[in-house]
């Protein structure tokens, strides 16, 4: 994509929203600026992963896409401990009734 940019009076130039769309950038995102022979190159700076708050919840961010198929393991795993956690406390709460009378 090209695109003609203009610089403000601070220096900042605003990145067309379908390069930050696609580069998956957002406010606060680091690029690494790179200028040699009259060419500026920027580079989105990613770590490998990172949780950002978005709309009050934390959200996990690696920069990659994520299968569906790990997004279901991740919740169905989820679910499972939540369930074992459920049913071990089901048990705690009625031995300690048992041990009352």
């Amino acid at each position: 994509m090209n695109a003609t940019l203009t610089v403000d009076k601070a220096g900042r130039v605003v990145l067309p929203k379908p390069v930050r769309d696609k580069l998956q950038l957002q406010a606060g995102d680091s690029l690494e600026l790179e200028s040699s022979e009259g060419q500026i190159v920027l580079r989105p700076i990613r770590a490998n992963a990172q949780m950002r708050l978005r709309d009050g919840i934390w959200v996990f961010r690696t920069g990659q896409p994520i299968s569906a198929s790990s997004v279901n393991e991740t919740i169905q795993q989820l679910r499972d401990e939540r369930t074992e956690r459920a049913i071990h406390s089901r048990e705690d709460k009625r031995g300690q009734r048992g041990k009352a009378r």
